[in-house]
């Protein structure tokens, strides 16, 4: 096996039942890079990390982590190596906020074991970056869906796995704390770690992604340097929306301007 190369896709297909989700996706993903999946509704950009997952498994195709095929690596060892935030979660046990946490250090205890004081302090800290450390006592069941949503996340960060998966992980929240996530996200790769996020909104991907991937009816309709695949043409090709993608003087990146209609 070769180590800490990332992801490898090749040919990949994927169906639910006869409709096609994948179709010979073709992909590359290194650590220490932030990826930003975008593309229009139905897709296939859950789909996409349900496969790196190992949620779902290819019709055809292969799916490499560190040179190994995904589905190889132990549920143990894999939930070590990637984290998940999913589009949809449900925690319906009045839990603390610290409990939901502490639950993303599962996959370093041995059975039946408890949390040491270090496990405390991976939630700890996430839950001081996501600013709900003081929500820590309170039951989850009493959260609203934007506080639930920051827990969930705040869980994944302890986790503390090289690759972390965002499945549309800000959809809920208002734009300080979306940027808040975007912007402890990016700092986990400033550190050589990995971000895969599915983003709708394609000007919050290019102030953060250093790579995007465009997917349209399940193909790579483009992959590559936020630079040079956020183009207006793989927009409209994409999208099917006329834009203008130009570097904005106030927030130093790349941002999109629409048109539609008449």
């Amino acid at each position: 096996m070769v180590e800490n190369t990332g992801f490898l896709l090749h040919d990949v297909h994927f169906a639910y039942g006869d409709k096609a989700a994948l179709r010979g996706v073709d992909l590359t993903l290194p650590l220490g890079r932030f990826y930003g999946v975008v593309g229009p509704n139905g897709c296939g950009k859950s789909t996409l990390l349900d496969v790196l997952m190992a949620n779902r498994q290819p019709r055809q195709g292969r799916v490499l982590l560190d040179g190994a095929a995904v589905g190889h690596h132990g549920r143990r060892q894999l939930a070590r190596q990637v984290a998940l935030v999913p589009q949809d979660f449900a925690i319906p046990f009045a839990f603390t906020v610290l409990e939901v946490v502490l639950m993303g250090r599962h996959p370093y205890l041995p059975r039946f074991g408890t949390p040491t004081a270090a496990d405390l302090d991976c939630a700890e800290q996430a839950m001081a970056a996501l600013g709900i450390a003081e929500l820590r006592e309170r039951s989850v069941t009493g959260l609203s869906g934007g506080e639930k949503q920051r827990v969930v996340v705040a869980r994944a960060l302890a986790q503390d796995t090289p690759i972390l998966l965002l499945d549309e992980a800000t959809s809920n929240l208002d734009i300080r704390h979306t940027l808040e996530i975007f912007q402890v996200a990016r700092e986990r790769v400033r550190h050589g770690r990995t971000v895969i996020a599915v983003v709708h909104n394609l000007n919050l991907a290019a102030a953060y992604c250093d790579e995007m991937v465009f997917l349209d009816e399940g193909r790579v309709a483009a992959a590559g340097p936020t630079a040079t695949t956020l183009t207006s043409t793989t927009i409209a090709e994409v999208f099917g929306v006329e834009s203008r993608v130009a570097r904005d003087d106030f927030c130093g990146t790349l941002q999109v301007s629409f048109r539609y209609g008449d």
